[in-house]
């Protein structure tokens, strides 16, 4: 299930993030504080009003993950652009423990889908560094093709790390990315 975050997620969001550091530290955002520090109930605080902030402006579509009762992931479109390019920047983690699954790409089709349809959006992108091979065949899977190496891009886990630039079209799946998903999925 796919829903907004709310706050009584706050207890869950650290439990699962605090369990994953390890998982989770190579792809994520560099930043001054250790991870205990950004993952408390204040820390989820603050990144939730952010992220409504941004939501009510139409700036980002923030969802949190939901699988057999319980929080496991996020998926967020982000630096969404109107007007010609419309356009968004697509990033996501799931918990190890689901991790394989097929929970973080049912998470991202559905978003995709929500995404091109009644959002309008014509393109998604998702910059994933070369090692993130798991995260790599997930977009892949749905459909996302390989347009860029983005050299030295972002700050993640301590450095400046090339990434590889995904994009998605609108027309990349026209029968949605839920149903591109359903024929890929394992019997």
């Amino acid at each position: 299930m796919l829903r907004p975050l709310e706050r009584s997620d706050a207890r869950d969001w650290v439990r699962v993030r605090t369990e994953n550091e390890a998982w989770l530290t190579p792809w994520e955002p560099s930043a001054p504080l250790p991870w205990g520090d950004r993952h408390t109930p204040a820390a989820f605080r603050a990144m939730r009003r952010a992220a409504s902030r941004r939501a009510r402006v139409g700036m980002s579509l923030p969802f949190a993950v939901h699988h057999e009762g319980r929080l496991v992931g996020q998926v967020t479109v982000d630096n969404v652009v109107r007007g010609a390019l419309r356009s968004g920047h697509l990033g996501y983690w799931i918990d190890s423990a689901v991790a394989g699954r097929g929970v973080a790409s049912l998470a991202v089709a559905l978003v995709c889908d929500h995404a091109f349809g009644p959002v309008g959006l014509h393109r998604l992108q998702a910059d994933i560094r070369p090692e993130n091979r798991a995260s790599r065949r997930l977009v892949e899977r749905l459909g996302f093709r390989q347009e860029a190496l983005f050299r030295s891009y972002l700050d993640i886990d301590g450095g400046w790390r090339d990434h590889l630039g995904y994009a998605l079209l609108a027309e990349d799946v026209p029968g949605g990315a839920l149903a591109r998903w359903e024929r890929r999925a394992p019997l």
